[in-house]
């Protein structure tokens, strides 16, 4: 663990006060994902602020709820009234929601963010600077048999080690127990088992750098005990049966969890490392890295085998059977679908509601496979007995956050391929199913591409489209990467060179049925056995105004999106069984697209007699049409609230006389 922490900016922020340097090293603390993840840990820092009547009032800037480290600013630091937190302290018992109401109350700002649920904590320590993280390396070794000793062997006396205790007001109130008679100058930090460390100084600096310090030891201790770099082997890819599975076994889990998931397969060389162990099923049961990962992850994983949707079955079981085990009155049980899985000789599986949940399970899956694996080496894996993870999945405050109503995105846990992705109606297509929720399989033939569009929500693959091995190629892909499909938009497709009939050349001809009409069967075709595993699943074809009222010179153009709606219009006849809608849109005019350049519409413009704009406009509603346009009403098909569609083809071209 390295300290980042730059001296120079340190000290300018420091003097334009307390909370801007405390901004600055939880930044470099929630940087650190072997530290914090997802909005783990927290820090505070305690300094005045003046009130209505201006006398100055001694106060806590702590992280407020939700926050993540690694991007908070000052807003995210809540002021708390100090001494109303240590009176708070003082307290014999005081339950998890009278807390956050009392700490609503302690604000000084009745509109700042919810305080940290440690905010007690923060404020029973008796310095300026507070820190709080889940490190990696000292809850490994806290996970073990021997975790207790081996600590005390890293750190010494300089490091107060304590049991775990649910997080809130029971691990405070555990703190100023422990504490009551010690002399706080005789240690530099607080380890909580299973759980995490504090470290603590009136020099903020000096705070984050002994987070740094014993950190360091503890990774430094795994290294030398430890044979990591053996913890690995080669990449495992999926084939066409696997893909087959994986979408099978997302359209069981959904049912489990309720509605479209997401289900990400991860083959790399740590995951086919562990997944080839001999009793990787048994470790994937034993618990989580820390108890506040159950939150997201459940406190146990899944074991797959050749026939994955038996371990599902069997997963579900054992989630029942633990939930009706500890459960009381009080409780509502949460779904029984798991979040991730051990593949027996394959990888690791992670299953999330929507885009942002499956990158949170994946980077938490990750870590406590690594820690699993070096905890093994230290004398095996042993993590808090169920009966304590289930307090925490299902602590109160977690149970009222079930209870309330969320919203939830319109395509959340939906799968949406889409072709010619990279410019144009493609491209607007990808905006729109992302902004609503989806996640987007989004293929093209640019070069430039995949850069510019990846991220948690998008998987972008360059693709030619006309060619089938190339597309059973990245299909593997895509169903690695988010589980299945739901939706495809058919979309690519290029106006080719207008040429009267006696003049067409063969070559002409064919490029555009190629491209504009046969890489869509090869497409579809190669997507149907995974619709039919889809939830509500739909299919949307871009074809063209040219079909009900083509023009002169485009008879390449025109016939080859004529048998694209064809092709449609049987697709919809035979896909419908298997409730698979199928529904075209024919745009016109769309000139924000890479074929339509300033130049090239100057020059249509002027052919007409008419300005750009005149041009542009040249339909009854004497409006433009945009991508954006036509990635709406492609949405809009793709979406429950057309359920009963199929079969149709939409105009999108702001009214035109020919067609109409």
């Amino acid at each position: 663990m390295r300290n980042k922490c730059d001296h120079h900016t340190a000290q300018e922020l420091a003097a334009q006060s307390e909370l801007a340097l405390r901004v600055y090293t939880s930044n470099l603390l929630g940087e650190e994902s072997d530290l914090v993840l997802h909005g783990g840990g927290n820090t505070s820092v305690k300094g005045t602020m003046k009130n209505v009547f201006g006398a100055e009032e001694t106060v806590l800037f702590v992280k407020g709820s939700g926050w993540d480290l690694r991007t908070i600013k000052a807003v995210g630091f809540p002021a708390v009234k100090l001494e109303y937190l240590r009176k708070l302290g003082e307290l014999e018992t005081l339950g998890d929601s009278e807390m956050m109401r009392q700490l609503r109350l302690a604000l000084f700002d009745p509109e700042a963010p919810t305080p940290s649920v440690e905010a007690i904590l923060h404020a029973l320590i008796p310095y300026k600077y507070v820190e709080h993280s889940h490190a990696d390396a000292v809850v490994t070794i806290s996970n073990t048999p021997d975790g207790e000793r081996l600590l005390k062997k890293i750190y010494g006396d300089e490091v107060l080690i304590l049991p775990y205790i649910m997080p809130g007001f029971v691990l405070a109130k555990q703190v100023a127990e422990a504490t009551r008679r010690l002399d706080w100058s005789t240690i530099k930090a607080i380890v909580l088992m299973h759980h995490g460390i504090f470290t603590f100084n009136d020099d903020g600096l000096v705070s984050y750098g002994n987070m740094i310090e014993l950190v360091t030891k503890a990774e430094d201790y795994l290294r030398d005990n430890t044979a990591e770099s053996a913890i690995t082997s080669s990449e495992y890819r999926v084939n066409k049966e696997d893909a087959q599975q994986i979408s099978s076994l997302r359209q069981a889990a959904g049912n489990l969890f309720g509605g479209p998931l997401l289900v990400s397969f991860d083959g790399s060389g740590r995951a086919a490392a562990f997944a080839s162990l001999p009793h990787c099923g048994e470790l994937v049961t034993r618990g989580p890295l820390t108890p506040d990962h159950t939150i997201h992850t459940k406190p146990f994983g899944a074991v797959l085998t050749d026939f994955p949707l038996a371990g599902l079955r069997e997963f579900k079981q054992a989630y029942l059977d633990y939930y009706k085990k500890y459960a009381g009155s009080d409780h509502t049980s949460l779904d029984s679908a798991p979040r991730y899985a051990v593949w027996v000789n394959r990888g690791l599986v992670y299953l999330a509601g929507n885009a942002k949940r499956l990158h949170i399970v994946r980077d938490i899956t990750q870590h406590t496979v690594r820690a699993i694996q070096l905890g093994e080496t230290l004398g095996g894996w042993q993590t808090l007995p169920r009966k304590d993870l289930f307090e925490v999945e299902y602590w109160e405050l977690e149970q009222a956050k079930l209870k309330s109503t969320t919203a939830k995105a319109e395509f959340d846990g939906k799968i949406a391929l889409i072709t010619g992705a990279a410019s144009g109606i493609g491209r607007a297509c990808v905006r729109e199913f992302v902004a609503k929720g989806a996640a987007v399989i989004a293929l093209d033939i640019d070069e430039n591409f995949e850069e510019e569009m990846c991220s948690n929500s998008v998987l972008p693959i360059r693709c030619d489209i006309t060619d089938s091995i190339a597309i059973e190629r990245v299909l593997l892909q895509g169903i690695s990467g988010f589980g299945g499909i739901d939706i495809l938009v058919s979309n690519a497709g290029a106006f080719t060179e207008s040429q009267f009939i006696d003049s067409i050349q063969d070559k002409n001809w064919e490029q555009s049925v190629e491209l504009n009409l046969n890489s869509h069967m090869k497409v579809l075709r190669a997507c149907v056995p995974y619709l039919k595993n889809g939830f509500d699943p739909s299919v949307v074809i871009v074809a063209s105004k040219n079909v009900p009222a083509p023009g002169p010179g485009a008879a390449a153009y025109s016939a080859a999106k004529a048998g694209l709606t064809q092709l449609a219009r049987v697709a919809a006849l035979e896909l419908g069984e298997n409730g698979i809608r199928v529904n075209t849109v024919h745009p016109n005019a769309v000139y924000d697209t890479g074929i339509w350049t300033d130049e090239v519409l100057a020059k249509r413009a002027a052919h007409y007699g008419l300005s750009i704009e005149e041009y542009k406009t040249a339909n009854i509603l004497k409006k433009e049409v945009t991508s954006s346009d036509v990635a709406t009403v492609i949405t809009l098909l793709a979406a429950n609230s057309f359920g009963n569609t199929t079969g149709a083809q939409i105009p999108v071209d702001a009214g035109n006389e020919r067609v109409i």
